[in-house]
Protein backbone atom coordinates (compact mmCIF):
# COMPACT_ATOMS: atom_id res chain seq x y z
CA UNK A 1 0.00 0.00 0.00
CA UNK A 2 1.59 3.33 -0.80
CA UNK A 3 1.90 6.13 2.18
CA UNK A 4 -0.32 8.62 2.08
CA UNK A 5 0.79 12.08 0.60
CA UNK A 6 1.51 13.80 4.04
CA UNK A 7 3.16 10.47 4.59
CA UNK A 8 5.16 10.35 1.13
CA UNK A 9 6.10 14.33 2.17
CA UNK A 10 7.25 14.10 5.45
CA UNK A 11 9.51 11.11 4.72
CA UNK A 12 10.84 13.71 1.93
CA UNK A 13 11.60 16.21 4.07
CA UNK A 14 14.02 13.88 6.27
CA UNK A 15 15.69 12.94 2.89
CA UNK A 16 15.92 16.93 2.24
CA UNK A 17 17.09 17.47 5.81
CA UNK A 18 19.61 15.00 6.11
CA UNK A 19 21.07 15.21 3.08
CA UNK A 20 21.24 19.56 2.89
CA UNK A 21 20.29 20.07 6.55
CA UNK A 22 18.34 22.71 8.31
CA UNK A 23 18.83 25.48 6.37
CA UNK A 24 17.96 23.13 2.88
CA UNK A 25 14.72 22.26 4.15
CA UNK A 26 12.06 24.56 2.17
CA UNK A 27 8.75 23.61 0.90
CA UNK A 28 10.49 23.80 -2.61
CA UNK A 29 12.88 21.23 -1.98
CA UNK A 30 10.54 18.89 -0.26
CA UNK A 31 8.41 18.44 -3.50
CA UNK A 32 11.61 18.12 -5.68
CA UNK A 33 12.68 15.29 -3.52
CA UNK A 34 9.14 14.13 -3.64
CA UNK A 35 8.63 14.31 -7.41
CA UNK A 36 5.40 16.23 -7.04
CA UNK A 37 4.64 19.57 -8.70
CA UNK A 38 5.34 22.86 -6.97
CA UNK A 39 3.21 23.88 -4.03
CA UNK A 40 2.16 20.89 -3.08
CA UNK A 41 4.50 20.39 0.41
CA UNK A 42 3.10 23.87 0.78
CA UNK A 43 -0.78 23.28 0.46
CA UNK A 44 -0.34 20.20 3.20
CA UNK A 45 1.88 22.02 5.96
CA UNK A 46 1.35 25.71 4.91
CA UNK A 47 4.33 26.79 7.26
CA UNK A 48 7.95 25.62 7.77
CA UNK A 49 7.19 25.18 11.59
CA UNK A 50 4.58 22.60 10.55
CA UNK A 51 6.83 20.53 7.80
CA UNK A 52 9.24 20.33 10.41
CA UNK A 53 6.80 19.12 12.60
CA UNK A 54 5.00 16.24 10.82
CA UNK A 55 8.59 15.44 9.58
CA UNK A 56 9.81 14.67 13.16
CA UNK A 57 6.79 13.36 14.01
CA UNK A 58 7.77 10.96 11.23
CA UNK A 59 10.87 10.64 12.64
CA UNK A 60 9.77 9.69 15.86
CA UNK A 61 7.49 7.20 14.03
CA UNK A 62 10.26 4.99 12.08
CA UNK A 63 12.08 5.21 15.19
CA UNK A 64 9.52 3.17 17.45
CA UNK A 65 8.63 0.84 15.11
CA UNK A 66 12.02 0.06 14.21
CA UNK A 67 13.12 -0.72 17.79
CA UNK A 68 9.89 -2.19 18.89
CA UNK A 69 10.64 -4.82 16.00
CA UNK A 70 14.20 -5.14 16.81
CA UNK A 71 13.35 -5.60 20.78
CA UNK A 72 10.50 -7.88 19.86
CA UNK A 73 12.82 -10.08 17.89
CA UNK A 74 16.03 -10.32 20.17
CA UNK A 75 15.64 -12.41 22.69
CA UNK A 76 17.64 -11.10 25.83
CA UNK A 77 21.27 -11.20 25.42
CA UNK A 78 22.91 -13.97 27.60
CA UNK A 79 26.58 -12.35 27.91
CA UNK A 80 28.54 -8.91 27.95
CA UNK A 81 30.22 -9.66 24.75
CA UNK A 82 26.94 -10.67 23.20
CA UNK A 83 25.14 -7.23 24.42
CA UNK A 84 28.38 -5.60 23.16
CA UNK A 85 27.91 -7.69 19.41
CA UNK A 86 23.86 -6.33 19.08
CA UNK A 87 24.56 -2.50 20.22
CA UNK A 88 27.71 -2.86 17.72
CA UNK A 89 25.70 -4.28 14.91
CA UNK A 90 22.96 -1.64 15.32
CA UNK A 91 25.38 1.01 15.26
CA UNK A 92 26.61 -0.18 12.20
CA UNK A 93 24.33 -1.04 10.34
CA UNK A 94 21.31 1.25 11.66
CA UNK A 95 23.17 4.54 12.81
CA UNK A 96 26.08 4.79 11.30
CA UNK A 97 25.28 2.45 8.20
CA UNK A 98 22.75 2.57 5.79
CA UNK A 99 20.41 3.92 8.31
CA UNK A 100 23.05 6.71 8.83
CA UNK A 101 20.18 9.75 7.23
CA UNK A 102 17.78 9.13 9.66
CA UNK A 103 20.21 9.22 12.38
CA UNK A 104 21.92 12.97 10.82
CA UNK A 105 18.00 13.65 10.39
CA UNK A 106 17.57 13.04 14.28
CA UNK A 107 20.76 14.97 15.42
CA UNK A 108 19.51 18.29 13.29
CA UNK A 109 16.20 17.95 14.97
CA UNK A 110 17.38 17.74 18.21
CA UNK A 111 19.75 20.55 18.20
CA UNK A 112 16.74 22.53 16.07
CA UNK A 113 14.46 21.64 19.27
CA UNK A 114 16.13 23.84 21.70
CA UNK A 115 14.17 26.71 20.04
CA UNK A 116 11.06 24.77 19.44
CA UNK A 117 9.58 23.22 23.04
CA UNK A 118 6.72 21.39 21.30
CA UNK A 119 9.51 19.11 18.59
CA UNK A 120 11.48 18.61 22.06
CA UNK A 121 8.43 16.98 23.79
CA UNK A 122 7.76 15.07 20.10
CA UNK A 123 11.13 13.83 20.51
CA UNK A 124 11.19 13.40 24.38
CA UNK A 125 12.57 9.58 24.74
CA UNK A 126 10.34 6.60 24.76
CA UNK A 127 10.47 3.30 26.03
CA UNK A 128 10.56 0.49 23.64
CA UNK A 129 11.21 -3.05 23.25
CA UNK A 130 14.73 -2.41 22.42
CA UNK A 131 15.80 -0.68 25.19
CA UNK A 132 13.56 -3.19 27.74
CA UNK A 133 15.78 -5.88 26.12
CA UNK A 134 18.90 -4.47 27.44
CA UNK A 135 17.45 -3.39 31.26
CA UNK A 136 16.07 -6.96 31.65
CA UNK A 137 19.69 -8.11 30.55
CA UNK A 138 21.25 -5.67 33.34
CA UNK A 139 18.49 -6.37 35.62
CA UNK A 140 19.35 -10.30 35.20
CA UNK A 141 23.21 -9.86 36.22
CA UNK A 142 22.25 -7.72 39.01
CA UNK A 143 22.89 -4.09 38.59
CA UNK A 144 21.82 -1.42 40.66
CA UNK A 145 19.28 0.82 39.51
CA UNK A 146 18.87 -1.46 36.27
CA UNK A 147 16.58 1.28 34.23
CA UNK A 148 19.23 4.52 35.17
CA UNK A 149 21.88 2.29 33.87
CA UNK A 150 20.05 1.25 30.51
CA UNK A 151 19.44 4.94 29.89
CA UNK A 152 23.15 5.66 30.50
CA UNK A 153 24.39 2.88 28.77
CA UNK A 154 22.03 3.95 25.02
CA UNK A 155 22.95 7.48 26.18
CA UNK A 156 26.33 6.91 25.94
CA UNK A 157 26.32 4.82 22.81
CA UNK A 158 24.26 7.44 21.22
CA UNK A 159 27.32 10.06 21.98
CA UNK A 160 29.59 7.70 20.42
CA UNK A 161 27.28 7.53 17.14
CA UNK A 162 27.44 10.88 17.34
CA UNK A 163 31.47 11.12 17.29
CA UNK A 164 31.69 9.03 14.69
CA UNK A 165 29.12 11.27 12.17
CA UNK A 166 30.57 13.82 12.84
CA UNK A 167 34.80 12.94 13.03
CA UNK A 168 34.23 10.66 10.48
CA UNK A 169 35.14 6.98 11.07
CA UNK A 170 33.31 4.35 12.98
CA UNK A 171 32.80 3.05 16.39
CA UNK A 172 35.11 0.62 17.93
CA UNK A 173 33.95 -2.38 19.00
CA UNK A 174 36.09 -1.70 21.91
CA UNK A 175 34.59 1.08 22.87
CA UNK A 176 30.86 -0.70 23.02
CA UNK A 177 31.98 -3.13 25.37
CA UNK A 178 33.27 -0.64 27.65
CA UNK A 179 30.64 1.15 28.02
CA UNK A 180 28.18 -2.39 28.53
CA UNK A 181 31.65 -3.24 31.18
CA UNK A 182 30.83 0.18 33.22
CA UNK A 183 27.11 -0.46 32.85
CA UNK A 184 27.46 -3.70 34.75
CA UNK A 185 29.94 -2.19 37.47
CA UNK A 186 28.89 -3.67 40.77
CA UNK A 187 26.39 -6.37 39.19
CA UNK A 188 25.94 -9.61 41.26
CA UNK A 189 26.53 -11.50 38.81
CA UNK A 190 28.97 -9.75 35.75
Amino acid sequence: MAPDRRTLLADAALTVLADEGMRGLTHRAVDRAADLPDGTTSAYFRTRRALLTALVRRLVELDQTELRTLGEAMPVPRTAPELTDRLSEFIELRLTGPGRRRTLARYTCAVESLNHPELREILAPRDNAAQATVRAFLAARGTPDAPARTRTLLHCVDGLVFNALTQGGGVPREDVAGLVAGALRGAATP
